[in-house]
């Protein structure tokens, strides 16, 4: 298998923008030195600010993975508990 796209998509609570942006943009430069990652960027909706997507590729899934159960996430995710209205993931394979 080939390289991986991801769409992490992430819809925020009201009263909890800012926060969880912030703690969202301390993930990308962990991430990004990560073994495997190609790409790896936010994105805000420009009409509902409560919708963030990370964009990323990935030299394999298994990589990926690997990403996927590391400390910085985890503590991403505790620091969040209670703030993400719904999260939401794409793995899709890149064809072209």
């Amino acid at each position: 298998m080939g390289k991986l796209t991801i769409t992490g998509n992430v819809l925020i609570k009201e009263g909890h923008i800012d926060f969880v942006k912030a703690e969202l943009e301390k993930l990308i430069p962990i991430t990004r030195a990560e073994k495997g990652c190609l790409q790896y960027d936010l994105h805000q909706d420009n009409e509902n600010p409560h919708y963030f997507m990370f964009y990323e590729n990935w030299e394999s899934r298994e990589l990926w993975q690997t990403h996927m159960n590391n400390d910085h996430l985890k503590a991403y995710m505790t620091a969040t508990d209670g703030m993400i209205e719904k999260f939401w993931l794409h793995e899709l394979t890149h064809i072209a």
